[in-house]
This record gives C-alpha cells, sequence and structure tokens, in this order.
C-alpha cells in the first residue's frame, strides 16, 4: 500500500474530481440540445479528460521537483504538490512517465474523435494538448497565460469539447456554460498561489500575485467569481440556458463568504486556508448544479 501511495501521488487523485464535475456540464448540454448522448463517447470523453487532469498533475509535480520548487513551498491541504517527490526523488522518472502516459491515453482518444467527428475538433485538440505540456514551464512565468490557461483547459477545451464529441457540433450553449468552470477553475489556481509567491518567485514564476500582489489578486478572485456567475445569468437571458439552470447561484452562498474571506486574510496564510477549501467546493458544485438544471429541464 506504501508503494501504491508513492506511485498514485503525483497524479493528485483527490483533486480529480473537478474533471467528472466539468465533464457533466458538457454532458448537460448536450442532453439539453435534444442530443442522442452515446454512452461509449461519454466515456470516452470523460476517460480522456481525466487522463488529461492526470497528465497536468503529474507534469508539474516533475517540472517543480526539477526546479528545486517542491523542497521552496510551505505545502497546504490545496497547493504545494502531493510531497511524493519530495519524499521519494528516486521517482521523478516515474512521475514523468506516469504524465506522458496519461498524455499519451488523451491524444489517442483525441484521435479517434476527429476521425468519427471530423477536423473541426482539431484545434480544441491541439490548444488542450499544448496546454497540459506548458502550463509548468512556460505559462506559469507569463502572468495572463498563467491566470487564463487553468479556466480555459477546464471550460471551453473540456465543456465544449465533450459537447461536440457528443453531437458532432458546437454550440453557443455550451460555450457559455463553459464560462462557469473558466472563471471557476481559474479562481482556483489564483487562490492557491497565495501561500507559494515566495517560492514560486525564487524560480522565475510570474503569476498575478507576484506582479500585483496578494490583495490586488482577491480582487481579481473576486471579479471572476461574480463573472461565473453572471455567465449563468446572461445564458438565461439569452436563451442559451434553461431557467432551471439558476440553480447554480444557490452556490453563491458559500461564493460570497470565500470572495470576502480571500480579501480580509490575502495576507495572512493560515487564515486563508479555510477559504481556499471553500474554492474547491464552489468549483465541484457550481458546474454540477448547472447541469443538474440542465437535465431537469430537458
Amino acid at each position: 500500500m506504501s508503494n501504491l501511495k508513492y506511485v498514485l501521488g503525483p497524479m493528485r487523485l483527490p483533486f480529480l474530481v473537478l474533471t467528472p464535475a466539468c465533464v457533466l456540464l458538457g454532458l448537460g448540454t448536450a442532453v439539453w440540445s435534444s442530443a442522442q448522448v452515446s454512452a461509449l463517447y461519454f466515456t470516452l470523453a470523460l476517460v480522456g479528460a481525466v487522463c488529461a487532469h492526470i497528465s497536468v498533475n503529474a507534469f508539474n509535480e516533475f517540472f517543480d521537483f526539477r526546479s528545486g520548487l517542491d523542497f521552496r513551498t510551505e505545502p497546504t491541504p490545496f497547493s504545494g504538490g502531493s510531497g511524493t517527490l519530495r519524499e521519494k526523488p528516486e521517482l521523478a522518472r516515474q512521475a514523468l512517465g506516469t504524465a506522458l502516459t496519461a498524455f499519451a491515453i488523451t491524444s489517442l482518444i483525441g484521435l479517434y474523435f476527429l476521425r468519427v467527428r471530423g477536423i473541426s475538433l482539431l484545434p480544441l485538440g491541439i490548444l488542450g494538448l499544448l496546454t497540459m505540456v506548458a502550463y509548468t514551464p512556460w505559462f506559469a512565468r507569463h502572468p495572463l497565460l498563467c491566470l487564463i490557461a487553468p479556466g480555459l483547459g477546464f471550460g471551453p477545451l473540456m465543456v465544449m469539447g465533450t459537447h461536440f464529441v457528443l453531437t458532432g457540433e458546437y454550440s453557443w450553449t455550451a460555450f457559455i456554460a463553459s464560462l462557469v468552470p473558466f472563471f471557476l477553475v481559474n479562481d482556483l489556481l489564483l487562490l492557491n498561489q497565495f501561500p507559494d509567491v515566495e517560492a514560486d518567485q525564487s524560480v522565475g514564476r510570474r503569476h498575478f500575485p507576484i506582479v500585483v500582489g496578494r490583495r490586488v489578486s482577491s480582487l481579481i478572485y473576486g471579479a471572476f467569481l461574480a463573472s461565473a456567475y453572471l455567465s449563468i445569468v446572461l445564458g438565461v437571458s439569452l436563451g442559451q440556458l434553461p431557467r432551471a439552470s439558476l440553480i447554480g447561484l444557490l452556490a453563491l452562498v458559500i461564493a460570497i463568504p470565500a470572495s470576502v474571506g480571500a480579501y480580509r486574510h490575502a495576507e495572512d496564510m493560515s487564515k486563508l486556508v479555510p477559504y481556499m477549501g471553500l474554492n474547491v467546493v464552489i468549483n465541484i458544485v457550481t458546474p454540477v448544479l448547472v447541469a443538474v438544471g440542465l437535465f431537469v429541464a430537458r
């Protein structure tokens, strides 16, 4: 069991629950669009998305270990990596192998869908694969890319990608729905960067908490939270989402305290950690609630 723990560590299994939540939202938009959903296609989309998430996590573990960042951070339950390679440096190549294997599985599933759904899927596929590989070594050194890349991966790429492989077409419904995880997942990574500012800066990273500071970044965090929920309202107003999807606004009950807490405790990491936990819950609950609204409206 101990060996299995170290093998699975770089995958960061507890965090993979975010992926099914986002894929479920893509399923919801497809079902609401009256598509006849293939169980095989949905399963392949879910496996491909989970493998993409595993690949990003394992690449992150490997690159952070190689740069020495792992030994400079003070881990929290929500940031700082799994700690696997700090304890077992000899497993670095295995972590890289995990990343490459998961990357290959995602690529093969993407090639299958290119064959059955057509070349229109190619732009999403290429951007998705690029994001998986480039996030830690390159995007993290450019503030704007570092800010929007996570949400792009879990929002437009994952939600719209799922919708496309299930329906064979793009839609405004899927795009607007994808804005919910786009803003929320950007926020997830943004807030998780707060405890690591000094360590990240020491290895050349340049994200917003480094460039503009934690306090200003907490205002960006609040603006992105508001944008996620305004996206739901916009979708309903434009007739691209059913009224039932407004159930996603129930998550404001925890989103508002999270925003206030992030601002108040932007410089106090011990007091910020509970709000980082709320942030994780927001990221999972909100897209699931919107998906439930889509299923109910169908």
